[in-house]
C-alpha cells in the first residue's frame, strides 16, 4: 500500500527527472521555447501542466484516503 509521502516522493522524482531530461536538450529545443516565449504561450502551457499534475494529486490523494477508510472499516 502506498502512502502519500511516498506517491508525493515518486512524483517529485519524476518531474525532476523530466526536468533535468529537458535541460540536456540541443539548441533546436531552444529555438521553439524561445517562440513561445517570445509570443506569451510557454506560460499557459506550464499553467495548464501544473493544474493537470495538481488536479492529479489531489484525486490520488483523495482516492488514497477513501481506501484507507473502506479498509478500515472492513477490517471491524
Amino acid at each position: 500500500m502506498f502512502k502519500t509521502k511516498g506517491i508525493a516522493i515518486t512524483l517529485m522524482g519524476i518531474l525532476l527527472s523530466i526536468y533535468s531530461f529537458a535541460r540536456q536538450a540541443g539548441p533546436a529545443v531552444e529555438d521553439k521555447t524561445d517562440f513561445m516565449r517570445s509570443n506569451g504561450k510557454i506560460y499557459v502551457v506550464m499553467a495548464v501542466v501544473v493544474t493537470i499534475v495538481g488536479g492529479l494529486l489531489i484525486y490520488i490523494i483523495n482516492l488514497d484516503r477513501k481506501i484507507r477508510k473502506l479498509e478500515k472499516n472492513s477490517k471491524d
